[in-house]
Parts: structure tokens; C-alpha cells; sequence
């Protein structure tokens, strides 16, 4: 969702041509004796919306498709409408404000990505957690003041409410707080919500092979691009941003990774991870990236800041038993070694690694 200093744009933009340097999507430079799946040229058109770019790749010879693209992918605009907290007008701060005092019927849209972050943030015994927005903030003060929180203040913070004070009533479609001062914040699964809902749209209008992204971060691709299996994308080296540390072809699923690498902040000398922990109110500690592939864009949104404040064993348990779930883990090094990638379920049919890690 757009932060408070978001750009909140709404021109479309049309682009032909190869993938630039500095998009995750699209990127396969071949290295060393294996064969690495290489994107071709590719058409594009793009919005800005939940202060980060959204695209859409397709292939060179899909031009008559670009009218029904262009007006498919102006949704997300309206889909950030719905979902940010950083509007007064906007449904979900209006339910906010308003789901202490009493029951607040949610348009469907709205209800389906509450009751899902919801439902995740039990699935993960709350690593995932939407009502973290209290604590977002303190740390963003934080980093703008350069003075780390103490912990009084933390956990002064972390009590002004938790999922547990969320009702959710299916059956109305509706939320209710427990006490005031809880707040949902749908930006750890907004984006990827929305790739799944404009992809879902794509499909009914008959375009059935395309790459989605929002923010790079977060994608979702349909079909196949050229003579691949599906979409190449890169996976960056954490530490080192420029390079890329893997290659992966990207078909019928979603993916999502979080990262310490350059999501990070320093205060006094000592870096902090932009990922909190909802269970300590603290920077979540141990992991430098996580990338999580899975059937819906938003699941791997969810999951991939889960596992990345959980770590490896859960992360590995997760992916063994949830159906579509793999990862791409990458502990924290200690001073002086190098990367080690801990795969959990992904074929290296599709997982190519691009140099050392």
C-alpha cells in the first residue's frame, strides 16, 4: 500500500524491449558451464500504485493483447483504494477506525484478503501478522530519529493489540476489535493479493501467458515465455544487490522474497532488518533472504516474511507440509563466510545458480 509519502500515480506507461538492469523480472545472463535460461525481448506496460511499480510482460508477438492488458492491469489503482490504511476515506481505515465500537460489514473484495492475512498469520503462529501497524510505526520513528526504542516502549507498543482481538465473521462478511487501538494493515500481502486478482482478470479476457510483478519483489506468471517452460526470473545476491545469485523459471506459480540484503537500516552502528518479529516487537534476526514459491501471490507474500522471522526449520517444515510451497533460504553468514542457499523443495530443473554463493 502507498506509505503516507507514497507516490500515488496513476499514468500508464508502455515500454518495448528487453528487460533493464535493475528489474529482478526478466534477468538471465549465462555464467560458467551450465546453460541458464535467458529472457527474450518482451513487451511491457506498467502503473504505479501501493508506492511501487506495477508491470506486465509479454511476449514480443502479443501486441493485439495490449489494449485489454493496459485496461485490466488499471485495477490495481482501485484495489489500493480498497486495502491501504493511509487514506482516511478508504474502507479499510474506515473499518479501523470504526471495528472497536462495533460489527463493520466489509465489501467482499475487502473481506476476502482480511480473512485470508487472517487465516495465515494463525497458520504461522503469528510470524505473519496484520495488525503489526503500531509497531511499523514506531520503528519507522525510530529510524528517522536514529534512536533505537527501549524496550518498555516495545512492548508498550506490541500491547496495544494482536490478532487475538480480531473477530472475523464469515458468515456476515464482517470484523469487529475486541479494544480500540487494534489495527489491521494489509501491506505484507496487499501487492501479492492484487497480482492474484488482476492475473485472475487476465485469464477472462483471454491472455494466458504473461509475467506479473509489483515492486519486483513480488510475482506471478501464466504460461511461457518464448522457448522456456515458463518466465526466467532473477533472484538477487542479498549482500551484493548488482549481482544475481540464481536464475529460476517461473510457471504457473507466484513468488515473493524478503530481504535483509538492502531492506535494512542502521542506528548507532548496528543494522537492523526492516522485517519485524510481531512475537517481540524487535527486527527479526538470522535469515538475509527468503524466497518463498507458491500457488497465490499472496500466500508468498505471507509466507515469505513468515519464514523469514521463523527461520529455516520452520521454514522447511512449512514447505514439507503445505501443498505448493517451496523456498529459497539464505541464512545470515558469519563474518567472514560465504553464502549458503538452503533449497527446499524446488527442482533444479528450474533453480539454476548463477556463481558462488
Amino acid at each position: 500500500m502507498s506509505g503516507p509519502d507514497g507516490v500515488e500515480a496513476s499514468r500508464r506507461e508502455f515500454l518495448a524491449g528487453t528487460g533493464h538492469a535493475d528489474e529482478s523480472a526478466l534477468r538471465a545472463d549465462p555464467g560458467g558451464g551450465t546453460e541458464i535460461p535467458q529472457a527474450g525481448d518482451t513487451l511491457r506496460i506498467q502503473t504505479r500504485a501501493m508506492n511501487c511499480q506495477f508491470a506486465v510482460f509479454l511476449d514480443v508477438d502479443r501486441r493485439d493483447q495490449l489494449d485489454a492488458v493496459s485496461s485490466v492491469l488499471e485495477s490495481v489503482h482501485g484495489l489500493e483504494a480498497l486495502m491501504t490504511v493511509y487514506r482516511s476515506e478508504s474502507p479499510m481505515a474506515r473499518a479501523n477506525a470504526a471495528a472497536a465500537h462495533s460489527e463493520v460489514v466489509l465489501d467482499e473484495v475487502l473481506f476476502d484478503v482480511v480473512a485470508m492475512a487472517c487465516r495465515i498469520a494463525e497458520e504461522t503462529d503469528g510470524a505473519f501478522d496484520p495488525t503489526t501497524g503500531p509497531l511499523v510505526e514506531l520503528w519507522r520513528q525510530a529510524r528517522e530519529a536514529g534512536q533505537v526504542p527501549g524496550d518498555d516502549e516495545v512492548r508498550r507498543v506490541r500491547g496495544l493489540g494482536g490478532l487475538e482481538d480480531v473477530e472475523i465473521d464469515a458468515r456476515a462478511g464482517s470484523v469487529s476489535y475486541r479494544r480500540a487501538g487494534v489495527e489491521l494493515n494489509l501491506g505484507g500481502i496487499g501487492k501479492g493479493f492484487a497480482l492474484d486478482r488482476i492475473a485472475g482478470e487476465l485469464l477472462k479476457v483471454e491472455v494466458g501467458s504473461f509475467l506479473l510483478h509489483g515492486g519486483h519483489s513480488s510475482l506471478l506468471a501464466r504460461g511461457a515465455h518464448q522457448r522456456h517452460a515458463g518466465w526466467p526470473v532473477g533472484i538477487r545476491n542479498p549482500l551484493f544487490p548488482s549481482k544475481r545469485l540464481a536464475t529460476l523459471v517461473l510457471c504457473e506459480q507466484a513468488m515473493s522474497t524478503s530481504g535483509s540484503g538492502i531492506e535494512s537500516f542502521r542506528i548507532g552502528g548496528r543494522r537492523f532488518s526492516d522485517i519485524l518479529d510481531p512475537r517481540t516487537g524487535w527486527p527479526a534476526e538470522g535469515m538475509l533472504s527468503v524466497t518463498v514459491l507458491a500457488e497465490t501471490a499472496a500466500e508468498a507474500d505471507a509466507l515469505s516474511t513468515a519464514f523469514f522471522v521463523r527461520g529455516v526449520e520452520f521454514a522447511r517444515t512449512c514447505c514439507d507440509n503445505r501443498p505448493g510451497v517451496s523456498a529459497l533460504l539464505i541464512p545470515t553468514p558469519r563474518r567472514g563466510q560465504t553464502l549458503e542457499p538452503i533449497v527446499c523443495g524446488i527442482s533444479d530443473e528450474v533453480l539454476f545458480f548463477e556463481e558462488p554463493a
